[in-house]
């Protein structure tokens, strides 16, 4: 082939070459174009969700998104989150409730937690002396009141261990005005083994040397611990007292001692609690003058009240009414703001029978005052103070003392009460001797 062939050639397939890289220039655009719109839709919290899948033993497919079968009044579907994750960990920590209650508050408060944060539970009881087909109720031959709380705790339990002791990983107590976020306890129970003698719950530190969990925040005992209280614990008087206990949580503090059954530490890594006494507000917006309330003095860890007394993967709360639950209820699982979206935390790897995780970093605590120096501009006056627990946390001779300033009290606003009755008694009879007196001048007059 001549020069001038070869020349002749190349000019004609010049343009042709030209071509074909420019129509592959598109289309690297167009799938790059593709590509990045792709994954600018993928959810940040879906980052760690490979580690997470690891951890889970998901399937491949496990990222399509669940959606939970909930109908009726009370809650509404969010058909497009992804709750694969929260499912699997119920399978994997499975928590069996029960929910100490009373046949005065079967409709008035158990119905509310049944139909609230109660449905998360694997398992759901609720102990009660009195039948309620609509709950169902467990009926314990048990009276009711204060005096009254151990031996229903004690009979629950047993129950429970007869019943369900290989149907479920760890077992919550709570009461009928607890609010509980079980999916941040199957967070933070996931990496104990449930042959771990263990419980957790807010920690108190009179009483009981390792500490005790508050009755109203609720307590978690592992199987194990579950076995030991009541195989060991309960037929054996030396281990767990019989017969009436006001305080069951002290009680049953003290038995779990005696079992060598360790007090968890229910704090988040950075040393922030998860598991309260009381409502939000009274934790997150503190009393200012209430140095000297007993609440301060019985923490077994020292924690700042404000905004940062309470990890954001929180789990119960305590004294929380009826019309509460509903609104907990729809700002945990159903209000968003548009646009923000977290991030997963990690799952810690499993531990071994008998391990602990490391305790979380001590962090420097604010003072009292400092704690609720910015809310000083919202609010005038201070917060009302937090109730105390139903099963309060004193001993006999302190426990006398407060039924007696109280009974001190009813009799003081008996009295009151009388004095003011006997003031609009003496003031009804002053205006009726008024009334007669007019009626007969004016009767007078007209003679």
């Amino acid at each position: 082939m001549t020069s001038a062939s070869l020349l002749s050639r190349s000019l004609t397939e010049a343009p042709r070459s030209k071509n074909r890289s420019v129509f592959t220039l598109i289309i690297g655009l167009v799938v790059g174009y593709c590509m990045a719109q792709l994954f600018s839709r993928v959810s940040p919290h879906e980052s760690l969700y490979p580690y997470i899948s690891r951890r889970l033993n998901l399937p491949a497919d496990s990222q399509l998104a669940i959606q939970a079968q909930e109908h009726g009044p009370f809650h509404h579907d969010h058909p497009n989150d992804n709750i694969t994750v929260a499912e699997q960990l119920k399978k994997e920590v499975r928590i069996l409730c029960w929910v100490m209650t009373n046949p005065t508050n079967h409709k008035v408060k158990a119905r509310h937690v049944k139909r609230t944060w109660g449905k998360r539970c694997n398992i759901l009881l609720f102990m009660s002396s009195g039948e309620d087909e609509e709950l169902p109720t467990v009926k314990l031959n048990v009276g009711e009141g204060r005096e009254n709380l151990w031996a229903k705790v004690k009979e629950a339990f047993k129950y429970v261990y007869k019943h369900h002791y290989n149907d479920a990983d760890f077992f919550y107590k709570a009461d009928d005005d607890t609010y509980a976020i079980i999916e941040n306890m199957r967070y933070m129970l996931y990496p104990y083994n449930p042959e771990t003698p263990v419980h957790f719950g807010f920690k108190f530190k009179p009483f009981v040397k390792q500490g005790y969990m508050s009755g109203g925040a609720g307590y978690i005992l592992s199987r194990e611990a579950l076995r030991r209280f009541v195989v060991e614990g309960i037929p054996n008087p030396k281990m767990c007292l019989p017969g009436t206990v006001v305080n069951e949580d002290i009680e049953i503090g003290r038995c779990m001692e005696h079992l060598n059954v360790t007090a968890g530490d229910s704090r988040d890594q950075i040393g922030r609690g998860r598991m309260f006494p009381f409502v939000p507000e009274h934790h997150i917006i503190p009393a200012k003058y209430d140095k000297g309330f007993w609440y301060w003095n019985y923490q077994f860890y020292k924690t700042d009240d404000g905004l940062d007394c309470c990890s954001d993967l929180a789990i119960s709360f305590h004294y929380v009414a009826p019309n509460l639950m509903y609104v907990m209820d729809y700002l945990i699982y159903h209000l968003k703001p548009y646009g923000l979206m977290r991030s997963l935390e990690p799952l810690p790897a499993k531990l071994k029978v008998g391990q602990f995780l490391p305790a979380p970093v001590e962090r420097p605590l604010a003072s009292n005052e400092d704690s609720v120096d910015d809310y000083d501009r919202i609010y005038t006056t201070t917060t009302e103070k937090p109730k105390e627990p139903d099963a309060r946390e004193m001993d006999s001779q302190e426990l006398e003392k407060e039924e007696e300033k109280y009974r001190e009290k009813r009799s003081k606003e008996a009295e009151e009460e009388d004095e003011s009755q006997q003031t609009e008694e003496d003031s009804k009879h002053s205006n009726e001797e008024t009334d007669k007196h007019s009626k007969s001048k004016e009767t007078s007059g007209q003679n």
